[in-house]
């Protein structure tokens, strides 16, 4: 029998990568399924300021994919997990949570050597507050430097010698085949903690309604859901929305599941990035659905401890 999906995806060369990943995969498990990848370029694509905070943040990653889900135009969309909103609209789901990739972020220099190695004063370049206020906890004499833009307009920066080293995700370094890159460095999770979501894939489709009237379509893209990656997300992205934290506030939060224990680290900031909250908890959940639970937890005790004053709504 034979199937069709419209697959939504972000024009981005890694956007385009991670959701061909998921079309070839569909279709090795769907027999006579025919995917089309369909781009949407987001309001996030088409500006270019070096911040989105005042556009409204990562949202713009997703509004046109939204509305080309509620106008029927694709069927599902694949989305980096972290440009998501800690809770979706009503009129969406969340179909499938795939297994992640490596959630760390990266340093990227010409000697490789990491933080510790750049020298006094080098330039350092993100457009992210929380790799920002985390690369001068560490490095308070770094000179950070707005970039945006994808992995090689980056990298160009770097090997013009404009900037002296750049962060990214590793990620999407893998998902685009250039982790073996020179001078890349992983920053431990346990000190430079990733955003929520980072390096996991969320696929969104509209809510009461079955993918392209197929049982059997839906049945195959909710079994992409990986059991670690679903809990560890559900977790981190609950604790965002507990202490109210936007996409752009300076906030790091990583869920780790081992068996069934599953602990949570999260690091913020304020908004100017002169004060720190950080803390963990550990709990063994007693089905996968508690996952989300641990978070709330984790956000109500860091609330209780003023972080909602750190993000400047206390």
């Amino acid at each position: 029998m034979a199937f069709k999906l419209r697959i939504g995806s972000r024009p981005s060369q890694l956007a385009v990568a991670q959701t061909t990943t998921i079309k070839n995969q569909l279709e090795a498990m769907v027999p006579g399924l025919k995917a089309e990848l369909i781009t949407v370029k987001t309001s996030g694509d088409r500006f270019t300021a070096s911040s989105l905070a005042p556009l409204g943040g990562k949202g713009l990653f997703i509004k046109e994919l939204e509305e080309a889900l509620n106008a029927g135009r694709i069927d599902i969309a694949v989305h980096s997990m972290k440009d998501l909103p800690a809770m979706l609209a009503p009129e969406f789901r969340l179909v499938a949570v795939p297994r992640r990739e490596n959630p760390r972020d990266a340093l990227i220099s010409r000697n490789g050597t990491g933080l510790a190695g750049l020298a006094r004063g080098a330039s350092l370049g993100t457009s992210s507050p929380r790799r920002k206020f985390e690369a001068l906890r560490v490095r308070p004499d770094l000179m950070v430097v707005p970039l945006r833009g994808n992995v090689d307009t980056r990298l160009r920066k770097l090997q013009s010698g404009e900037l002296d080293a750049v962060i990214v995700a590793m990620a999407g370094l893998k998902r685009l085949g250039r982790s073996d890159i020179s001078g890349i460095a992983e920053l431990d999770e346990r000190e430079f903690v990733p955003a929520a979501g980072q390096g996991a894939l969320a696929i969104e489709a509209l809510s009461g309604t079955t993918i392209a009237n197929s049982r059997e379509l839906e049945r195959a893209i909710s079994g992409l859901t990986e059991r670690a990656t679903l809990a560890e997300t559900s977790a981190e992205r609950a604790f965002l929305a507990t202490i109210g934290a936007s996409c752009v506030s300076p906030v790091g939060v990583k869920g780790t599941l081992d068996g069934n224990a599953l602990s949570l680290n999260a690091l913020l900031f304020s908004i100017d990035g002169s004060r720190t909250l950080s803390e963990t908890i550990a709990e063994t959940l007693a089905s996968d659905g508690d996952a989300a639970q641990v978070g709330v937890e984790l956000g109500q005790r860091m609330l209780a401890r003023g972080a909602a004053e750190l993000l400047g709504r206390g």
